[in-house]
């Protein structure tokens, strides 16, 4: 929390510091340093920054109220189709609608398909002052990224991030909680797992390099031999992907990390259609820990993810940056933990 004080004689904290404080050192009216600081329009960019710097210096606690205000969440085909098929995307925008409801904000979803047109729809919206920001929900292509460098208003993205760190995003901790589940099964004595995945995504190939990290530290070999990819995250594929490998080649590993909770039900599936056992002969652990894991047969052993929590933190971070104080952008990344259900069980050896 800053101090947010004015500093008198012997360094000592004399008074709270006022927005009138930040105005007369910048020597600007009071009602200009307010609209400066709420990036609102009819402020000279230099003022803005004089006075932006001027309450950074003195620790002033911008009072961001978007109370009565609009966010534009600006929702990928990606997260419309997962919004219908499973509860991820459900969970986020609960705990961001929920989040929006106790701060006064209203949420308007704006769904993107084709880039370039949605993107100057979107671009139409600076005009309106009522709009503080924007949330984009599984947008991280880099097309997207360079067409919002000149936006002029926040932008926060969600359950996605940007490489070069142009713009602050928020997301579990994907590489990690990956490393997490392969190092529980490589605890439970399982040497050959397989990682079972969709690429095309960002926030999943960070899944893979966590299953990867782990794997080669611990000595595996030829780990590429044990990636199976699945064109779409219907369990249907990843059930056949699995069979046809057992068919194939045999039961050459023990255990599956999946990349997501609906190819872990397809790969229990292709087990059991192969004429083998969960946990009994091949473990399987999830990523996402929906609710619907806890009532698969048998009950999945996933990493959870704080789906709500997602949802909620991009809010506050699109609040702090509507306070123009200049920063640089942040990636937040939050924990996730392993829930232990009958999915998995130790490696039978010989």
């Amino acid at each position: 929390m800053a101090l947010n004080t004015i500093t008198g004689k012997r360094g000592r904290p004399s008074r709270k510091v006022r927005l009138e404080d930040i105005a007369a050192r910048c020597g600007v009216s009071l009602s200009t340093a307010s609209r400066a600081l709420a990036g609102e329009k009819g402020v000279r960019p230099e003022i803005r920054a004089q006075v932006a710097e001027m309450a950074k210096t003195l620790n002033y606690s911008v009072p961001a109220s978007v109370a009565g205000r609009k966010v534009i969440l600006a929702a990928s085909s990606v997260a419309m189709i997962d919004y219908v098929r499973n509860q991820f995307t459900a969970q986020v925008l609960e705990g961001l609608h929920q989040r929006a409801e106790t701060l006064g904000v209203e949420i308007v979803t704006q769904p993107v398909s084709n880039t370039a047109s949605d993107i100057d729809t979107l671009r139409q919206s600076l005009e309106d002052e009522q709009v503080a920001g924007f949330l984009f929900m599984t947008l991280d292509e880099e097309e997207v990224l360079a067409l919002t460098r000149d936006f002029g208003k926040p932008v926060i993205l969600v359950n996605g991030d940007d490489p070069l760190m142009r713009l602050s995003s928020v997301t579990p901790c994907n590489r990690s909680a990956a490393a997490m589940g392969t190092d529980h099964l490589r605890r439970l004595g399982h040497e050959r797992i397989l990682f079972l995945m969709r690429r095309g995504r960002r926030t999943i190939e960070r899944r893979y390099e966590g299953w990867r990290d782990v794997m080669l530290q611990q000595g595996a070999e030829d780990i590429a031999d044990l990636v199976v990819e699945v064109d779409d995250w219907l369990p249907d594929l990843a059930a056949d992907a699995i069979k046809k490998r057992i068919e194939a080649r045999g039961l050459d590993f023990s255990a599956i990390l999946t990349a997501g909770e609906s190819l872990a039900l397809g790969a229990m599936a292709g087990v059991s259609r192969a004429g083998y056992r969960v946990p009994s002969d091949v473990s399987v652990i999830g990523m996402d820990d929906l609710p619907q894991a806890a009532f698969y047969s048998p009950p999945l052993t996933s990493i959870h993810v704080p789906m709500r929590d997602i949802g909620a933190a991009a809010l506050d971070l699109l609040i702090d940056s509507v306070s123009g104080i200049p920063g640089p952008a942040r990636r937040v990344e939050l924990a996730c933990h392993i829930v232990e259900r009958q999915s998995t069980a130790r490696a039978r050896h010989g």
